[in-house]
């Protein structure tokens, strides 16, 4: 006899619930199904192309004006842009840097790399010169994809906007198909040790995405997704942008310098039936907004830092009971517990892992029982799980635990597999989205002129709003504005210190090493 996935669900669900003492926290409803070979990433995403040539596939939206492109000429300038690069000589396995801006230009580009088998690694805009600088010693890439207005180190080839615009109109490139398990892309994220990590992702990556269209955003070709982040952003990048295109959706981008407050009119005018955004834009919306008309939406979508319960309940009452539907991920293996219209989270939980995904609650050990707290860790099978860290072998193998890649998150699954989340295991920020070590902000303003000691957390300054801030000890208070002056010569805006607190000696634990927990405590009494 065999059973339907709901008959399974529904009967795992009543054995946890009868026998919860003898139930692990493992969440396994099957693995998802197999990435095809030979595969490539952008083939992927671009694969309804040809069938809805002449749809819409993205608009770039300002209040008065909206820049179109079908899926005909966005698969043009996309292999148009394969073919140049690979004219200029790069082959099949090249990195390339991308210092683009927020434009179209960003996607264009980092789907034609990848179409033709080069490995772009997309970065912020935001980062400093230093900052690239060393990502360029750690890559050695064989060029830069650049916007001269994009901050860059000299002495690395560079391939322009300008030239990048001409490739689109060339004879369109042939998909360099392949092993799906070959690197496609990197990306940066913030390491606990205070050295950003580089993180390789294989073309089947986008694949694994899949299990994100139910599980998450119950994504159709019908729908209008309007994202709130710029080109630049890898959750724009996913979510906005390549996940819509790989179903023949519309993705809906706002126009670099368009303010949030004109989000809802964006979102009404274009007739969004998905908004994707970090909770912070939510909650900027609604202190400039009470009530939102917007007949189209279906529910939003919020990612990158958790979404409190009282937003939520915000966001609900001024769209007349619309719903925010919560992911939680991380770089090294994109969003995997979500909750979705068919799957809604219950109270005070992230969701459940999305089908086809193996999730445990550990200890050092192994996977601890429902109702206890452990580590978030995801199975090494997982098809959208990271290939490691770039150059970095002993760091990868540190983060497995056998067959489980640990998060560093710690969460509580409770026996119908949702997933309560209570926090990091250790010191690292978040800033808007983002993720940052204090030990990297630390090592950038070590050498601050006047400065003896300091140490770097975030702080709750109101309900559900952190700023990271900088606590120092000097022979006496430095100007503020020097403080941020240097900060802003050595740090991207979001892993600036927003807020700088002068200490006579700074906390410490018994063993004398700096206390970021009792950072946090002082915080209040020098407001």
């Amino acid at each position: 006899m065999s059973l339907s996935y709901a008959a399974a669900s529904h009967l795992a669900t009543r054995l946890a619930t009868a026998y919860p003492e003898t139930m692990q926290a493992i969440f396994d409803e099957g693995a998802f199904a197999p990435c095809p070979t030979p595969f490539n990433l952008a083939a992927h995403v671009l694969a309804e192309a040809d069938r809805l040539a002449d749809k819409c596939a993205l608009a770039v939206l300002s209040p008065d004006h909206v820049e179109r492109w079908s899926f005909k000429a966005l698969k043009q300038a996309v292999l148009g842009t394969g073919a140049g690069l690979s004219a200029r000589g790069y082959q099949p396995g090249d990195i390339l840097l991308m210092r683009l801006g927020n434009t179209v230009d960003f996607p264009i580009a980092y789907l034609g790399a990848i179409a033709v088998g080069l490995v772009p690694v997309p970065t912020s805009a935001m980062l400093t010169e230093a900052e690239v600088a060393k990502m360029g010693t750690q890559l050695s890439p064989r060029a830069v994809l650049r916007d001269p207005a994009v901050a860059c180190p000299e002495g690395l080839e560079i391939v322009t906007t300008s030239e990048l615009a001409e490739m689109r109109s060339l004879a369109p490139a042939a998909y360099d198909m392949g092993d799906p398990e070959r690197l496609a892309y990197i990306i940066y994220t913030s390491g606990t040790s205070g050295t950003p990590r580089a993180v390789m992702h294989a073309h089947r990556a986008i694949w694994a995405r899949q299990m994100m269209h139910q599980g998450w955003y119950d994504l159709h070709q019908e729908d209008r997704l309007l994202h709130a982040g710029a080109f630049n952003w890898t959750f724009t990048l996913g979510t906005g942008l390549m996940d819509p295109w790989s179903v023949g959706a519309t993705a809906l981008i706002p126009a670099e310098g368009v303010p949030l407050d004109q989000l809802p009119k964006l979102l009404r005018d274009h007739e969004a039936t998905l908004f994707a955004a970090a909770p912070g834009v939510y909650r900027k919306i609604l202190q400039q907004h009470s009530a939102l008309d917007l007949p189209e939406l279906r529910h939003g979508m919020a990612a990158g830092e958790k979404l409190p319960e009282s937003l939520r309940a915000s966001w609900s009452k001024a769209t007349g009971g619309k719903k925010i539907y919560e992911a939680y991920g991380m770089s090294e293996c994109s969003t995997f517990i979500s909750a979705s219209p068919a799957r809604p989270a219950t109270e005070g939980s992230l969701g459940q892992p999305q089908h086809g995904r193996r999730i445990a609650i550990r200890n050092e050990h192994d996977a601890v029982k429902h109702g206890e707290e452990g580590e978030i860790c995801i199975h090494r099978a997982d098809p959208g799980l990271m290939l490691g860290y770039f150059g970095a072998a002993e760091a990868t193998a540190a983060r497995f635990a056998g067959d489980w890649f640990r998060t560093g998150d710690h969460g509580i699954m409770r026996p119908d597999g949702q997933i309560e989340y209570t926090g990091r295991g250790d010191d690292m920020m978040n800033a808007g989205g983002y993720r940052v070590s204090p030990l990297e902000v630390e090592a950038a303003l070590a050498d601050l002129p006047g400065v003896t000691a300091l140490g770097v957390t975030d702080v709750e300054v109101k309900a559900d709003t952190h700023l990271i801030a900088c606590f120092y000890t000097a022979a006496e208070p430095i100007e503020n504005d020097a403080l941020f002056n240097f900060a802003k010569e050595r740090l991207a805006q979001y892993k600036q210190p927003r807020i700088w607190v002068h200490l006579e000696a700074l906390p410490t634990n018994p063993n004398g090493k700096l206390s970021r927990k009792a950072l946090k405590a002082l915080y209040p009494k020098n407001l």
